[in-house]
């Protein structure tokens, strides 16, 4: 029986990290289609947020217990954990506008040695020789999957900048999620923290593209940061039933479900080795559907950061009892 409940915890684990791993490409097609990074972020957060309501709505009177509430400072603790959630989608999205999106999530994945240090600084102490290793190993296979050996490649920094934005924010999700109201149902507790995103995603909006078409003053400050007048426009809502829908289910839905559903069972240490499938999983959809070149140095980079993750997340040898 236990067995069976690992198995069932890895294979809703990897389906998650699988299905997580697709979303910079479909992204990256609405970028081609013409669509802002805005509309984007917008319309995965607008139809998220709906489809957890009515997930929500279902769990409520379907469920034959009472479920937990949380109170007003749950509420705001997991309203500011949330606005992190909201900044990882901004800078992955906007990394994936100047870089491949094999050379993005290679940076998000950057999360892994983030966590490290960021567990250090909380415990106050060094981590384990374990674990420095695999950082180490981490950064030698991000060095290769960037392909920065190769001396005629040419990074765009705005986007190795926005995608350790992103691999920052991810890290300070993933911290804030797994500490703040664990009693909460996950629909109820993913709501929260995906409204406190939006509130991130439609500043942007308002600041990147509504504000500067309508307020002459707003648009003269947002020229200080780009020369760009391209996405200055009307929201396009065509982008909520040609993108946003999958957009919502690949990436605010479908995948923490999963997460939840799997990691109690496969365990933490099994199902964040499980979930590293992310990475080959978005190379090989960039790959298949966008024709972004893969070379065999990469593939060897992206091979070593899952190596490292494996490695970090392999249980520590038992102390001997003392008789």
């Amino acid at each position: 029986m236990q067995k069976k409940n690992v198995l069932k915890g890895v294979l809703f684990v990897g389906i998650g990290a699988s299905i997580y791993g697709m979303l910079a490409t479909f992204v990256k097609l609405a970028y081609q289609d013409g669509y802002t990074t805005s509309e984007v972020t917008t319309s995965q957060f607008v139809l998220g947020l709906i489809g957890l309501l009515i997930l929500n709505f279902i769990q409520t009177i379907t469920s034959k217990r009472t479920l937990s509430s949380p109170n007003s400072g749950e509420v705001r603790n997991l309203l500011l954990a949330g606005t992190s959630l909201g900044c990882t989608s901004l800078f992955y999205y906007i990394a994936v506008q100047y870089i491949n999106v094999s050379i993005a999530i290679v940076l998000l994945m950057q999360s892994v040695w983030f966590s490290v240090v960021v567990e250090s600084f909380i415990n106050k102490k060094l981590p384990q020789m374990r674990k420095i290793i695999s950082v180490i190993i981490v950064l030698a296979g991000t060095v290769l999957a960037t392909d920065l050996v190769n001396t005629q490649i040419e990074l765009d920094l705005k986007g190795v900048f926005w995608g350790l934005m992103a691999a920052a924010s991810y890290t300070l999700t993933m911290f804030t999620s797994n500490r703040l109201a664990t009693h909460l149902p996950v629909f109820r507790k993913s709501i929260i923290m995906l409204a406190g995103g939006s509130v991130v995603i439609f500043l942007f909006l308002i600041f990147a593209q509504i504000g500067p078409l309508h307020i002459e003053s707003l648009k003269n400050f947002y020229l200080n940061f780009t020369e760009n007048t391209e996405h200055i426009h009307t929201f396009r809502y065509s982008i909520l039933w040609k993108y946003g829908f999958i957009l919502a289910l690949f990436g605010t839905i479908i995948p923490p479900i999963l997460f939840n559903i799997g990691f109690p069972n496969a365990g933490l240490g099994l199902g964040s080795i499980v979930s590293s499938l992310e990475l080959p999983v978005s190379v090989t959809m960039a790959f298949v559907l966008l024709g972004e070149k893969v070379n065999a140095v990469q593939w060897f980079g992206i091979a070593l950061i899952l190596f490292a993750i494996v490695l970090m997340n392999l249980p520590a040898k038992k102390e001997p009892a003392v008789v």
